[in-house]
């Protein structure tokens, strides 16, 4: 959610001009604060920023963004295995040499998990080996595992959007061969042709990135003495929680995309904490951040503005409803800028909302508001200890 002041908003951020009535009127009775969830010297990722929002310090429990994913999707890595995202993105296609092409979209106009996996099968059949093993996520996230593989340095495509290829393609001789053929493989597809006929950014290259090992995440229940449960439709997410013994819920039309099942999301959040009896419940929303990184406000808002009405405003009103006392926190894991359409390493506001008190520091949740109370929390890490406090 947090981003940085757009003149076209007069001068507002995204979420200091969202219409969020129901974070309103929770902010005025809240804790509003800074915290800061990437540690200095690490990367902007939503995988070190999320670890911190969950307890774990990156600096100690970061192996890479891929292997946590492969853990969502099933894969079983053995210690000398090396997980690599492999997002199925969108590059230009009138230029003929495939290094001189530009990096258009990361997402692939957010393709459906059904096609891209159509368009994954074609890629293997060309590509796996004994060595090299391409495993279906969702949406255009996906993963390849290099059997014995070294962790190499590879280049997230949403950090390079409008840049040319080559200068962003990796160092290894086989990867770079396997991105450029899978250009070749997806190019003409009957899937991408028919794309393009409806207007949509063809998905023809596979993108390699966030190499990592095999994860060893302590558990949740031991570190906080809490059982937890999370609801997120990213694979990223959903690999954390089972590397940390958490229950992983699934919601059916939850997509990381703007259209995702908002209300299905708050429903089972408030199944998990009222019938399930579990401690902790993380809902984590991707649109913002999808929105960010195609560089529209207006659709930035329009997430902004969902969450505000399909998930706070109601998720809020049923737990009251129910004679539940809780604590909320709501917090982005990072800024993602739209004029910048990546990830930043500056501090993000939080809401920590106490249903038995009605104290707060009187100011609404924005960017701004939350840099003038004086809270603030230098170790991302430790924003979980100020929700369990009792």
């Amino acid at each position: 959610m947090a981003d940085e002041p757009i003149e076209a908003l007069d001068g507002k951020t995204p979420l200091a001009y969202a219409s969020t009535p129901n974070i309103d009127a929770l902010a005025l009775q809240s804790e509003i604060g800074l915290v800061h969830t990437i540690p200095d010297g690490m990367s902007p990722g939503s995988d070190t920023a999320n670890l911190s929002v969950l307890g774990y310090d990156p600096k100690i429990y970061y192996s890479g963004r891929s292997p946590l994913e492969a853990l969502s999707i099933g894969v079983d890595m053995a210690a000398d295995d090396v997980a690599i995202r492999c997002n199925i993105i969108t590059v230009s296609d009138e230029e003929d040499v495939f290094e001189e092409k530009t990096i258009i979209d990361h997402s692939s106009s957010e393709i459906s998990t059904e096609d891209a996996a159509v368009l994954l099968e074609a890629v293997c059949k060309e590509l796996e080996s004994d060595a090299y093993h391409f495993y279906v996520g969702t949406s255009y996230r996906h993963c390849l595992i290099w059997k014995k593989g070294q962790v190499v340095p590879l280049v997230p495509p949403h950090d390079v959007l409008g840049q040319k290829v080559g200068i962003n393609l990796p160092k290894d001789d086989v990867l770079r061969e396997m991105m450029k053929r899978s250009y070749d493989i997806l190019k003409n597809h009957p899937i991408n042709i028919a794309r393009k006929e409806a207007g949509l950014n063809p998905a023809n290259c596979c993108w390699f990135w966030g190499a990592g090992t095999k994860p060893a995440l302590d558990s949740f229940t031991e570190k906080t003495g809490k059982t937890g449960a999370m609801i997120s439709a990213v694979d990223l997410l959903k690999g954390i929680a089972i590397g940390a013994g958490m229950q992983v819920i699934e919601v059916e039309g939850a997509n990381g995309g703007l259209h995702t099942n908002y209300t299905g999301k708050m429903e089972a959040a408030v199944k998990v904490l009222t019938e399930e009896n579990k401690d902790f419940v993380y809902i984590h929303v991707e649109a913002p951040d999808e929105m960010g990184h195609q560089g529209s406000f207006e659709r930035k808002i329009a997430a902004i503005e969902n969450i505000d009405k399909f998930i706070v405003g109601p998720l809020t009103e049923a737990l009251k409803k129910k004679g539940v006392d809780f604590r909320l926190l709501l917090l982005p894991d990072h800024p993602t800028p739209v004029r910048l359409r990546t990830h930043t390493s500056d501090s993000v506001p939080y809401l920590l909302y106490d249903s038995t008190k009605q104290a707060g520091d009187g100011v609404l949740y924005c960017e701004s508001c939350a840099a003038t109370t004086g809270h603030y929390v230098a170790q991302g890490h430790n924003i979980i200890e100020k929700l369990f406090e009792v």
